[in-house]
């Protein structure tokens, strides 16, 4: 029986995929590369900020220093970010339809300091009552590997077993099904083949029903 839902945060919670896409256009546009967003997306998700750009530079044959393109993919980010980010849709009403009868976190590989922007403006410390948590800020490995999902499994209490994991990437899908848990993807940034190993694909959390 589930009693504990562990929410990825861009994607499930947050709204924040349509500023990554721009942000990395512009950052490949100042190299004279088109953003391929079939070829880079699903290969960027879930991934560290710098893991993410040694991706890019390989994937894209662009060169120089991996912190220092790093920190300017982040500040393109982190404009962003400050001028539009929100809650997915839907998102509130389901959370709060279940938080009463279940122990729920947010489980996420997203950099601390864009998690602080968000925090900021959107309260999710407090909505979460403090349960959030940050592969970054751990030191835990990236997903697909299921480091953070256990982790936060440990941290509340729960057996893997009887965790949920609501997830928009083919990366976050395969960690939560490594971690022994449950898999609901919506799809809010990939298509349902993408998301094929989850045990269900939504498209909006209007969807999802009972657990």
């Amino acid at each position: 029986m589930m009693d504990t839902i562990i929410f990825d945060a861009e994607g499930v919670v947050i709204d924040t995929e349509p500023m990554w896409d721009k942000a990395q256009a512009e950052f490949l546009r100042r190299r004279g590369v088109a953003y391929d967003r079939d070829k880079l997306k699903h290969l960027l998700s879930g991934r560290s900020a710098l893991e993410a750009v040694e991706i890019t530079k390989v994937e894209c044959g662009i060169s120089g220093d991996a912190r220092l393109l790093s920190e300017e993919r982040m500040a393109l980010v982190r404009q962003q970010l400050e001028e539009h980010v929100g809650f997915i849709a839907g998102f509130m009403e389901f959370f709060r339809r279940v938080q009463p009868a279940y122990k729920t976190c947010i489980a996420t590989a997203m950099a601390e300091e864009l998690l602080r922007i968000v925090d900021r403006r959107l309260k999710l410390s407090q909505l979460f009552g403090g349960n959030i948590f940050s592969l970054v800020a751990l030191g835990l490995r990236s997903k697909p590997h299921p480091d953070i999902f256990l982790h936060a499994a440990q941290e509340l209490g729960s057996k893997p077993e009887t965790c949920l994991v609501i997830e928009d990437a083919p990366h976050g899908v395969k960690a939560a099904r490594r971690a022994g848990m449950k898999c609901i993807a919506i799809t809010t940034t990939y298509d349902r083949e993408k998301l094929r190993d989850a045990d269900r694909i939504v498209d909006s959390f209007a969807e999802i029903g009972a657990i």
